[in-house]
């Protein structure tokens, strides 16, 4: 494997075990992963290629697809402290547009809680612009039979363009300028980025990894990597970053919205964030039962595993996060004070891809002991 280690780290003799065993099964050539306890960075690696012959580094930056979610969660929050929107406003109190054909009612917190019933596959990126995605969005109906804030069901994009578009009204800024100068840069996460600058795109192609189609056969490099899907901005699909970053973003929740005394939310912000406001409902785009905090999945520890998404076997009923399509998860769990970022880039079928991430997550539970 030849991982790039950097900083002490503990011995993770079973983490590395499971992160072979993905590369010997071809789930993935190479990846980053991030754990960090109290606060503390614990273990940090990149490992396998990002490429045939290039070795991948923990300067590399992987995409997060929807592990980006809840940074956009984030954004809501910090212009809810500052007064500028609540959380059961109606979203046509903020955008006039939205609020006909049945989706009057629909409130900032069915958005986040994804109970919202505007579950739109095609809304026209990276091909449209922005104002374009939030126009053919507003012309929709609520979906047949949905009663928003009752019925469940994943909205994979977008609501999340609404919810950028409501920050960018209530703020002034876009939701890309936004969250770099509010959230990343307070952090210090410099190279993160939703919705990269074509001029930063252009400096940092070489630092790009791709990601590739891992479903049995030769492995097929997708788009993800290219310039469009890379510049143009999806609240809730186009992050990228290095692992340490994303592992980062959770240790300012665990530690209560702040991060080396900058303050991003206040403690009780987080703990509304972060709590359980949508518990056992059945999600219609995932066929099964899911919990969800304003924006992160909420662990149900309890479940076996047959259960997918946001399940981490051994994190507590109390963990929060949120995970990619087949290459990424971000979890914080704050009864052990852990927080963990993995970002393969690999999608192997969704069987294969819960496994290992379920064997990463264990492993990193067992060598922490």
């Amino acid at each position: 494997m030849k991982p790039e280690a950097t900083g002490p780290n503990r011995n993770m003799r079973q983490t590395e075990r499971a992160l072979r065993e993905g590369l010997s099964e071809g789930l993935q050539s190479g990846g980053q992963i991030y754990v960090s306890e109290n606060g503390r960075p614990v273990f940090e690696e990149a490992f396998g290629e990002v490429r045939p012959s290039e070795a991948m580094t923990t300067g590399h930056l992987l995409p997060w697809m929807s592990s980006s979610k809840p940074v956009a969660a984030v954004a809501i929050a910090q212009l809810w402290e500052r007064g500028l929107l609540a959380l059961d406003d109606r979203v046509a109190d903020h955008i006039q547009e939205f609020g006909t054909r049945g989706k009057e009612s629909i409130t900032i917190r069915h958005l986040l809680t994804h109970t919202g019933g505007i579950r739109t596959l095609d809304v026209g990126w990276p091909k449209a612009t922005w104002e374009e995605i939030i126009a053919k969005i507003c012309r929709g109906r609520l979906e047949p039979r949905w009663v928003p804030g009752q019925t469940a069901g994943y909205h994979l994009t977008s609501s999340w363009f609404i919810l950028g578009e409501i920050v960018h009204r209530a703020d002034g800024r876009s939701f890309d300028q936004y969250v770099r100068q509010e959230v990343f840069e307070p952090l210090e996460m410099r190279d993160s980025w939703i919705g990269m600058p074509v001029e930063t795109f252009t400096q940092n192609a070489e630092r790009l990894a791709p990601l590739f189609d891992t479903q049995p056969g030769v492995p097929v490099e997708l788009s993800w990597s290219s310039e469009k899907r890379v510049t143009r901005c999806s609240p809730g699909a186009n992050g990228w970053g290095p692992a340490r970053e994303l592992g980062r973003f959770y240790e300012m929740l665990l530690t209560g919205g702040t991060w080396q005394g900058v303050q991003i939310l206040l403690s009780q912000t987080v703990e509304a964030l972060t709590a359980r406001h949508r518990s056992g409902l059945f999600d219609k785009t995932f066929r099964q039962i899911l919990d969800w905090g304003l924006g992160f999945v909420i662990n149900r520890a309890d479940e076996d595993e047959k259960s997918g998404y946001g399940h981490w076997p051994r994190a507590s009923a109390r963990a929060y996060g949120h995970s990619g399509y087949r290459s990424s998860t971000a979890f914080a769990d704050p009864e052990r004070q852990v927080a963990i970022a993995i970002l393969l880039n690999g999608t192997p079928d969704e069987a294969s891809h819960l496994r290992r991430i379920r064997a990463i997550t264990t492993a990193i539970y067992d060598d922490l002991g």
